[in-house]
């Protein structure tokens, strides 16, 4: 018995590892295409991070309420599974049989929507889909306006700025309950109920990893394509970028929106996971400053840095958080400060001792060494004849 536990607990630390792996790997990986390709200092991403997750937060559910004419009260809806769940809730709120609201009656709503949704993978997988699409337009919109300040301005200044935006987003998101419930938060409809039991996390994590692999590909690709190479040398010196005819200014604006897009996915698929959205938890220190340090620490302007900064990052700090108690008779202050103070210990000692990070960037040849070796060979023997 004990050790059927201990399994069951290493594999849910495992699964939960993947998932916070492949959420943060999403988000890395749009602020390595903006600050570590292209230059930016984005010190906003919570910005994009939060747009997606409020958009999982308030979207799905009521497009799905309207679906089901759940606002009218029990004798319109269309679907009887929804019917006989509000019917069976409604002794602890009879309003609800005629009439509900999505913030107010949001538990209640959501909670019938997913019986629904747990018969129906079809419907439910069209709903992550959709969701996550319209959260990359979301995304990229905001990164089309977080843009214009960044044509403008420079390096100091334009990280000032983007951190306002971020910060502007989630004291909307706070103080505005009809978005995700202001201070209380919402329930998310379960795009991943269909699977049932503990191994709904296990398709839900598989789902973000092949997300987050696609991701990666794209990057990669990005990098070693001709784009890859203008933004590196827009990057390193945007002068000569201009002088040979590269539009910086589209550059910028493009990098924004795309990386935009992609971190705003990843706001919504962590929304999708755990399962609710409460604006608190959509913060600077978690979604700006730890998706920095994880970048430093692997290498900026190296997406293969960056995945290895994640993974050294997110699992030291799981692990930690797995075993805080046993820590917690050691340390001078409470274990609740170790992240943060964890966060801060590892860029200080990043900045001083390696700044380039674990895998520096490698330079980027247009051709491959065998490539340029052969068109050599084949010069050489040209003109040989």
């Amino acid at each position: 018995m004990i050790e059927y536990e201990a399994l069951r607990s290493a594999y849910i630390f495992l699964v939960n590892l993947l998932a916070f792996l492949a959420i943060y790997l999403i988000v890395n990986l749009s602020l390595e295409l903006e600050y570590g390709k292209t230059g930016i200092p984005n010190f906003g991403k919570v910005l994009s991070v939060a747009a997606g997750a409020f958009v999982a937060g308030s979207v799905p559910g009521r497009l799905l309420g309207q679906l089901f004419n759940v606002y009218g009260g029990v004798a319109g809806i269309t679907d009887p599974v929804v019917a006989e769940c509000i019917r069976g809730l409604s002794p602890q709120k009879p309003s609800i049989l005629n009439q509900t609201e999505y913030i107010e009656d949001n538990v209640v709503i959501v909670t019938c929507v997913n019986k629904v949704l747990a018969a129906n993978p079809v419907l439910s997988f069209g709903t992550l889909v959709l969701t996550l699409l319209l959260a990359a337009a979301v995304g990229a919109a905001l990164g089309l306006v977080a843009s214009y300040p960044a044509l403008r301005l420079k390096e100091d200044y334009l990280a000032m700025t983007l951190l306002a935006f971020g910060e502007f987003l989630t004291a909307i998101g706070y103080y505005t309950r009809d978005i995700v419930g202001g201070t209380l938060g919402v329930s998310v409809v379960d795009p991943f109920g269909w699977v049932g039991g503990e191994f709904r996390y296990l398709t839900a994590t598989l789902i973000i990893a092949v997300v987050a692999g696609f991701v990666v590909l794209y990057v990669r690709l990005v990098s070693r394509s001709p784009l890859g190479r203008a933004l590196r040398a827009m990057r390193d010196q945007e002068v000569a970028a201009e002088v040979l005819g590269k539009d910086t200014v589209a550059l910028r604006r493009n990098v924004l929106m795309v990386s935009s897009a992609i971190a705003a996915i990843g706001g919504s698929l962590w929304a999708f996971y755990a399962g609710g959205v409460i604006a608190t938890a959509y913060d600077r220190a978690t979604w700006t400053f730890l998706p920095w340090v994880m970048v430093i620490l692997g290498g900026a302007g190296n997406e293969v840095g960056v995945l290895l900064g994640t993974a050294v990052y997110v699992t030291a700090r799981m692990l930690i958080d797995q075993y805080k108690g046993l820590l917690e008779p050691v340390l001078p202050f409470s274990v609740i400060w170790l992240d943060r103070l964890l966060m801060g210990i590892v860029l200080i000692l990043i900045l001083i001792a390696r700044p380039q990070g674990i895998l520096p960037e490698k330079p980027v040849y247009p051709l491959g060494r065998m490539k340029v070796r052969r068109i050599v060979e084949a010069v050489k023997s040209k003109a040989r004849s």
